[in-house]
């Protein structure tokens, strides 16, 4: 059995995609509509830069689903490797977005779009400077829960993912960060402050709920051909209206990747295909069971090495 799983952001980088993009007119298709759909040229972007542009979340987070499609597109109509086959479909965050269109869910014109609003409301949130996250590494989330609660008087901080064994990313004000941070230190806890301008994930973000509650139910979502696995509750999605839902509800929820995968690897996933920008989640997901199969693709060569359990 294996899974699909698609990245979140942080994946971004100048230029992925490029090498894809230079030999394949299936992705300068995908890159040119993209383009039209949303007025600029998001293609540029992705391929040039400059990296400023596109690490402002409202353009990262289209950048990242396009390649994270794209490269989906090309290896089953290309290299006719049905990834569909797939047990589950799991995305971290924006990447969940990835998942439900690569399942047929929700068509790559409407995605690209909710994904540039998602990004601008995410973004605006919060006052640029006022928040922000920070990572806990080599900890339970037991004794990170432990400590917000102890001091919950005194500042405010929520887990923002709970990515793996021993890593945990925070969010809040910045201001009440930097004092958990402080009580992480006193206990040796290692923690790093994220090079990100806003605390995703946490109630802070309610201006963006309120925002993707009205643009979600304006959407037009068929039933998946995969089983969907939700960030907010590390379950199965059963329908089409639980989806919507869900989607809302993942601006300010727990991203619980641990639990996700935890529950693949339950119902008997051996593998898992990472498609798209980066290895962060097949890194993460080595940390939570080092004995399943891990890949990441991203490139041709990928593309080539892809050895499917069945």
């Amino acid at each position: 059995m294996f899974s699909v799983i698609f990245p979140g952001q942080g994946s971004q980088l100048v230029g992925m995609g490029k090498d894809l993009y230079d030999k394949h007119s299936l992705i300068q298709d995908l890159f040119k509509e993209a383009d039209d759909i949303l007025g600029f040229s998001l293609s540029k972007l992705v391929l040039n830069g400059p990296k400023e542009e596109l690490d402002l979340t409202e353009n990262t987070q289209p950048a990242i689903f396009l390649i994270s499609y794209s490269i989906f597109k090309l290896i089953k109509e290309e290299f006719k490797i049905d990834l569909n086959k797939a047990n589950f479909f799991a995305g971290h965050s924006l990447g969940e977005y990835s998942a439900l269109t690569s399942a047929g869910a929700l068509s790559f014109s409407d995605t690209l779009k909710i994904l540039k609003i998602r990004g601008k409301a995410m973004q605006s949130s919060v006052p640029e400077g006022v928040g922000g996250m920070v990572a806990v590494l080599g900890s339970k989330i037991e004794i990170v829960e432990n400590i917000i609660n102890e001091n919950k008087d005194k500042y405010e901080c929520y887990v923002a993912n709970d990515n793996s064994l021993g890593q945990i990313v925070l969010s809040g004000k910045i201001e009440d960060l930097e004092k958990m941070m402080v009580n992480l230190k006193a206990v040796n806890i290692k923690n790093i402050k994220l090079p990100v301008s806003a605390p995703f994930h946490c109630k802070l973000m309610n201006k963006a709920t309120l925002v993707m509650s009205e643009e979600v139910a304006k959407l037009n979502f068929k039933e998946p051909s995969n089983i969907l696995i939700s960030n907010v509750t590390g379950k199965e999605i059963s329908n089409s209206n639980e989806l919507k839902d869900l989607l809302v509800k993942q601006i300010e929820s727990r991203v619980r990747w641990r639990q996700s995968v935890m529950l693949m690897i339950k119902e008997g996933v051996t593998q898992f295909i990472e498609i798209g920008p980066g290895k962060v989640l097949s890194g993460l997901v080595k940390r939570i069971d080092k004995n399943v199969k891990v890949s990441a693709i991203n490139t041709e060569e990928d593309i080539k090495l892809i050895n499917i359990n069945e």
